[in-house]
């Protein structure tokens, strides 16, 4: 694994799937309610290893899959393995085809649960950063040698000081 620092942003080299979800159990342990991720990038590029590794760190119950066709998915904390806070994970990848794509996210109801959990959105961009003052932006991108880069942006609030637990 390799990291740059661009402003505040964080940039990260990570080799393999497995890099991919221990870097997600890491950012998972400096999570808490009320925290908003999106995810951008490219169909395999990682987006839901990385949340298969945020959902370890938050330490919630069960099995953490593309929501792709459910669109959003509830993980409740395990409270026996200290499980801290809930999980949503959404996917709006089959919806923004409305004028306003924010009024398809708008009837998923996400924001009847942001204050109360860590927030996941799979290709949300453009839709869902009217939920919450600040949130973490995360692009991932997957080269030719299966290497993903992961860049965090952290788009007002605490974020950039709390993504220094990273560095």
């Amino acid at each position: 694994m390799s990291d740059s620092v661009r402003g505040t942003d964080l940039v990260r080299e990570l080799p393999t799937v497995a890099d991919t979800r221990d870097f997600g159990r890491r950012l998972g342990g400096l999570l808490r309610p009320g925290d908003l991720l999106v995810l951008t990038g490219p169909l395999g590029a990682g987006k839901t290893a990385l949340v298969q590794g945020i959902a370890a760190g938050l330490r919630v119950l069960g099995d953490i899959t593309s929501p792709t066709f459910v669109i959003a998915r509830v993980h409740r904390p395990d409270p026996a393995r200290g499980g801290r806070t809930i999980l949503v994970h959404a996917d709006a990848y089959r919806l923004g085809d409305a004028v306003d794509p924010r009024a398809e996210i708008d009837d998923l109801d996400l924001d009847a649960s942001v204050d109360d959990a860590v927030t996941v959105v799979e290709w949300g961009e453009g839709m869902v950063e009217h939920l919450v003052d600040a949130h973490l932006r995360v692009c991932i991108d997957r080269r030719d040698d299966d290497t993903r880069t992961i860049e965090l942006v952290p788009v007002g609030g605490d974020w950039a000081d709390r993504l220094a637990g990273l560095r």
